[in-house]
């Protein structure tokens, strides 16, 4: 117990794992509703400031929940209609013109189904539980089929994107200019996405970063047209299995989840802004080495200090039993 709690202290004390300045820290919530327990994918509203649009994995119906940021309460619940039924439902993002887009492209079993979908249904003006008709879109790939937990939709174009999922390094594979809902549609190879097995991604609001996230750590782009370039890892708040992201409304900060029943969304630093470990005089924690499952670091969110302090409680309580 004393050796985990003195590497602990020094992960702390070298950097390995990064407190976020305070001030983020508290602006994180909670998930209260115990019908979200796979909350896979996470959505900024454009429309309704402060209310995050989520939805389960799979086995939950066609569903959407907006969950208000500063309660962790779910104040709507959406049931799709016109999409049949959903499989693996793992991301959500919104377009222009206020369009919810929701990525049913997991496939667990290695890229065995012919197609996947995307839905696409206009965010609703007012707040309520609602039934409301979607867009069915058949999505397949040009080099053959895959798993993918990631979708994004640029603010500016509406063009569609998914990241795959891949223990190898995963792929940004672009859409075509506009879905079509009487036909196929076909999803092409554009970059390369190495060293991480993404779950998610997200689009900043003025459509020039991209940054996709594994289960521990995230990486960020410039879009640079769709041909991203890589400028750095960024530091992830350390939640269990992370499965989300998503830039706040006006951009000024990332949002991550994870899955489980009663799962947190912390914030973290958005590329090159002012919470970045460099301007906070922090360190970036890791290195630059090799597929870590996620390709950035971990960062301790609500907690920290109290861990930080019952580390320092504890080392002192151990030399006192040694001197007597």
């Amino acid at each position: 117990m004393r050796r985990t709690f003195v590497l602990l202290a020094a992960a702390l004390v070298t950097g390995a794992l990064a407190l976020p300045p305070a001030s983020a820290a508290d602006e994180g919530f909670t998930i209260k509703d115990p019908r979200i327990t796979e909350s896979s994918g996470l959505a900024a509203s454009r429309q309704h400031p402060g209310i995050y649009w989520t939805h389960n994995d799979s086995d939950d119906g066609a569903h959407l929940y907006a969950v208000d940021g500063r309660t962790g309460e779910t104040v709507a619940t959406l049931t799709l209609t016109g999409v049949g039924s959903p499989r693996d439902v793992e991301a959500i993002s919104i377009g222009p013109g206020d369009q919810i887009y929701v990525g049913d492209i997991g496939d667990n079993l290695g890229g065995s189904w012919s197609h996947v979908w995307i839905y696409r249904l206009p965010e609703p003006k007012t707040l309520k539980d609602a039934t409301v008709p979607a867009t069915q879109y058949v999505v397949t790939y040009a080099d053959g089929a895959r798993d993918a937990e990631s979708l994004v939709v640029h603010p500016r174009t509406g063009r569609v994107y998914i990241v795959d999922k891949d223990e190898r390094g995963s792929h940004l594979y672009q859409g075509p200019a506009e879905l079509t809902a009487s036909g196929g549609n076909v999803f092409t190879r554009v970059a390369d996405v190495p060293d991480l097995e993404a779950t998610d991604a997200a689009l900043s609001p003025d459509g020039e970063q991209l940054v996709v996230r594994s289960y521990f750590g995230a990486v960020a782009y410039d879009w640079n047209g769709g041909r991203i370039e890589r400028t750095g890892r960024l530091s992830v708040p350390f939640l269990g299995q992370g499965e989300s992201v998503t830039y706040t409304a006006d951009g000024s900060q990332l949002m991550y989840g994870a899955e489980g029943e009663g799962s947190s969304v912390e914030p973290g630093e958005v590329p090159g802004g002012p919470k970045s470990p460099a301007e906070t005089g922090g360190s970036v924690p890791g290195g630059d080495g090799g597929r870590d499952g996620g390709g950035g670091g971990i960062s301790i969110g609500k907690g920290a200090l109290a861990v930080g302090a019952a580390v320092v409680a504890l080392l002192g309580l151990s030399r006192l039993r040694r001197r007597k």
